[in-house]
């Protein structure tokens, strides 16, 4: 595909549509924010950035590009580890910041309709007031956007018993690549009306059109919750103990694993003192939530009992919520301390729980013979694994060139597992090379072919996924 230049005289027709202060170019002090987000140090440059404040700006904004041929990037907070807002081909990019409004909360129906620029965690407290949840939260809540959650289907710790972003929208507006907007559905818990349009924007990455507005399902808010770290002297009985708790008839609400270095250099970048004795390698932080105190402690002896299965030390029960926020932080700020001590790759790796301790023994073995070394986090309960490999000492030849081939081996032995190659972080850009190991031609070519239906001429995050 070949795109056209953004030309002085669509410059003009982008200010008259958001105004001057709403338009940025490249003499602009923030102009170098919208080059990257949190995926390694990667940076594209657009050739302008636009802030429009609703559907029927962008819808006029697209329109102008899909007719000239200039390449469409959207954006949220930036917050994406997979390169999926990055402006590969220049041209626009079309920030979603300003769509940052809670519309309505209907209490009623259990339902809420916002706009894609609001954060997460903004909205989750917004609902919680009304007694109502919200539950996908993944690490960046505090800061990424709801448009950005539902691009790569976001999910988070709660995601192991309340279901990741797509299980909670029932409708979106969108603005179509070639400047339509439409509404994907409606608002309505059941509808089988025709093809699920709302499903396939979800996950798309803003290839097939930017989501202006969002209608979500709500569940009540339980009220209460028991938070445990349990320490491990194996990180294999660690990653083996997470099935043995669903078998054994209990849903966390969270189940997250650390191996040793991620809660210490967590707890080091941090700052937070933290008993780790040496022969500790790994931990579960388990959370259990309700709405009966009574209920959640029976079911924490439950836990208790299983895990004397395994070579554990002293469990320790967060006694205040200030314990409770405290082990949150540690568990939300791994990837922040993996950023700070190296530099690093991390790959979204997930298979069927059950096959966590093959997958962990097999990144390891895979580390041995690539000459890197990783530490491992994630959502253990719906077997997540956040494999972070660590430059160190590796040079920088093999880090570019040899460690591509230790990464395919990784995702294969996730494919082997039943698993795949990206659990919530999407395909975006770095992963782009590595989809044909968990997808075949059919698929890849169904897949271009819809985006060829939403987006004839290619300009709608060009560069992403394919």
């Amino acid at each position: 595909m070949t795109f056209s230049p953004v030309s002085d005289t669509l410059l003009n027709q982008f200010c008259t549509i958001v105004g001057e202060e709403f338009m940025l170019v490249a003499e602009h002090e923030n102009f170098h924010r919208y080059a990257s987000d949190e995926t390694e140090d990667l940076k594209y440059f657009p050739e302008v950035v636009l802030k429009p404040a609703n559907a029927e700006q962008i819808a006029q904004i697209v329109t102008l590009c899909h007719e000239n041929f200039i390449p469409v990037t959207p954006r949220g907070a930036g917050t994406g580890l997979s390169g999926g807002a990055l402006p590969v081909h220049g041209g626009v990019v079309i920030s979603t910041e300003r769509l940052n409004k809670i519309i309505e909360i209907d209490e009623r129906n259990l339902q809420a309709t916002v706009e894609p620029g609001v954060i997460n965690e903004v909205f989750q407290q917004a609902v919680q007031e009304k007694g109502l949840f919200y539950p996908p939260d993944p690490a960046s809540k505090g800061s990424c956007f709801l448009g950005g959650n539902l691009s790569e289907s976001s999910g988070g710790p709660k995601a192991v018993k309340y279901g990741v972003t797509k299980d909670y929208v029932l409708n979106l507006q969108v603005v179509l690549p070639t400047g339509e907007i439409i509404w994907t559905g409606a608002n309505v818990l059941k509808n089988a009306t025709g093809y699920n349009l709302t499903q396939l924007m979800i996950g798309s990455e803003g290839t097939l059109g930017i989501i202006t507005r969002i209608v979500f399902r709500l569940i009540p808010y339980p009220t209460k919750n028991i938070l445990m770290l349990v320490p491990f002297r194996e990180e294999e009985a660690a990653a083996a103990a997470v099935s043995q708790i669903f078998r054994l008839g209990l849903i966390p609400s969270a189940l997250e694993f650390m191996e040793r270095e991620a809660i210490e250099w967590a707890a080091e970048y941090l700052k937070i003192e933290i008993d780790l004795p040496a022969d500790i390698l790994a931990h579960l932080l388990i959370e259990l939530d309700g709405n009966d105190l009574d209920v959640l402690y029976k079911e924490a002896e439950q836990l208790y009992e299983l895990l004397q299965n395994y070579n554990i030390g002293e469990l320790l029960l967060a006694d205040t919520e200030a314990q409770k926020t405290e082990l949150w932080k540690l568990r939300r700020n791994a990837a922040n301390a993996v950023r700070y001590n190296s530099v690093y790759k991390e790959e979204d790796t997930v298979v069927p729980r059950a096959e966590l301790p093959k997958l962990l023994k097999g990144v390891k073995e895979i580390g041995k013979r690539y000459g890197f070394k990783s530490v491992c986090y994630g959502h253990a309960g719906d077997g997540n694994l956040h494999v972070n490999i660590i430059k160190g000492d590796m040079s920088d030849d093999d880090w570019n060139n040899k460690l591509t081939e230790g990464i395919k081996e990784i995702f294969a032995l996730c494919v082997k597992l039943g698993g795949t190659i990206s659990g919530e972080h999407g395909i975006g850009l770095v992963q782009k090379p590595y989809i044909g190991i968990a997808l075949g031609e059919v698929q890849l070519n169904l897949m271009r072919g819809i985006k060829k239906v939403f987006d004839p001429h290619g300009i709608m995050n060009p560069g992403k996924i394919f």
